[in-house]
């Protein structure tokens, strides 16, 4: 018993179990969605649970714990690691603009004019915990400064993608709500600023963010990131508030939050004529825009930035690594899911696309992985 208990710590300590998790949650709920479990599965994450359905609670509730935690890596990256550099943090901001102007462009030229132009939004974004997940099989052959760089670029693909919907898809948008969203935003960072370290606070006010957020119309799960830049990094050692909640969180997000939110995304069900449905333009345009948009934009844009001197690539990186992340960055799942509920309102054409995003994405995480080990050398 002890040399079992044993082995499943040093499991859990691993980096890629993570992944693996994910990837097992995966192949699980595809399994329930494609079997006579269908039926109950769906149930259960559509049914409510203080007037919202589950699959609510995880999508924008306990993902904004994810983004909470993956905002603090990046404010520790910018603050000591490697992005303490302007031109080195500047990398992944035009590297993600390219990863979405591309790929939204190969599908509004396969679709404009037709009833699927509205759905140009739904290759650009990526999906920041499956690409990570992917990216944590490699283990330590992973440099810290890859993490970074694709945790970076996710996200501000996905505040772009966020930004997208609140521009272009939003029905129902609040500025008096993302006024005070914003408002508690800046009272957190006047907080930092008088050296207020009590975690209680900013976790409490966070949450009140996080609502009026909600409300706003804005994907919700932005709070997190915005959140993690105002609660205080003083020095960056053991006892700071943001390296204090990062150590706590690492383990409820690896091991609860993203395997919950696999089994609740992935349950696409596989229609009979899945087959044809591929071959349509809208899903050419997606699964061309996920696999092919994503690394040309991400690897061009960043060539053109570090050419013309506004990069700097960080030194345990090399282009090929770049490419190879940005097939990674092909995997679409949650937002572009998401984007695709909000552009179209014909069922048949959103299940389409769902089943585009989920081959586009298993296409780009299958290629990522195997560019990756032809290119991160063995440790």
């Amino acid at each position: 018993m002890r040399t079992w208990a044993r082995h499943s710590l040093a499991f859990l300590e691993r980096e890629k179990s993570g992944g693996i998790i994910l990837l097992l949650c995966t192949f699980i709920s595809l399994i329930c969605a494609n079997t006579l479990l269908s039926s109950g599965y769906q149930h259960f994450w559509h049914s409510t649970f203080f007037s919202k359905p589950i699959e609510f609670w995880i999508n924008d509730g306990l993902m904004t714990i994810f983004f909470l935690q993956v905002g603090l890596e990046i404010e520790r990256e910018i603050y000591v690691g490697e992005l303490n550099n302007f031109r080195k943090s500047l990398l992944p901001v035009i590297a993600a603009l390219g990863g979405m102007l591309v790929p939204a462009t190969i599908h509004f030229i396969f679709n404009k004019g037709t009833i699927a132009q509205s759905g140009y939004g739904i290759p650009m974004a990526t999906d920041i915990a499956f690409s990570l997940g992917i990216l944590s099989l490699l283990g330590n052959r992973v440099p810290l400064s890859l993490k970074v760089f694709l945790t970076a670029l996710a996200i501000i693909d996905d505040l772009g993608a966020i930004l997208v919907i609140a521009v272009f898809y939003s029905t129902h948008f609040s500025f008096l709500y993302l006024g005070l969203a914003f408002l508690i935003f800046a009272f957190l960072v006047l907080l930092n600023r008088m050296n207020v370290i009590s975690l209680w606070i900013y976790l409490l006010l966070g949450c009140v963010m996080w609502f009026c957020m909600h409300r706003s119309g804005i994907h919700a799960t932005i709070t997190g990131v915005l959140l993690a830049f105002a609660i205080p990094f003083r020095h960056g050692d053991g006892k700071s508030p943001s390296s204090i909640l990062q150590h706590r969180l690492h383990k409820p997000v690896t091991f609860l939050v993203l395997p919950l939110f696999a089994l609740a995304n992935t349950a696409i069900a596989l229609p009979s004529t899945f087959i044809a449905d591929l071959t349509s333009l809208n899903s050419i345009g997606i699964i061309f825009g996920l696999v092919l948009g994503k690394p040309l934009g991400i690897f061009l844009f960043s060539w053109i930035g570090l050419t013309i001197g506004w990069c700097i690539l960080p030194h345990t990186l090399k282009m090929r690594n770049i490419l190879a992340l940005g097939m990674l960055s092909g995997i679409g799942f949650t937002m572009s899911i998401f984007i695709t509920l909000l552009a179209f309102n014909d069922l048949h054409l959103i299940d389409g696309s769902k089943i585009a995003v989920l081959v586009g994405s298993m296409l780009s995480g299958a290629l990522g992985l195997l560019c990756l080990q032809l290119t991160l050398k063995k440790k």
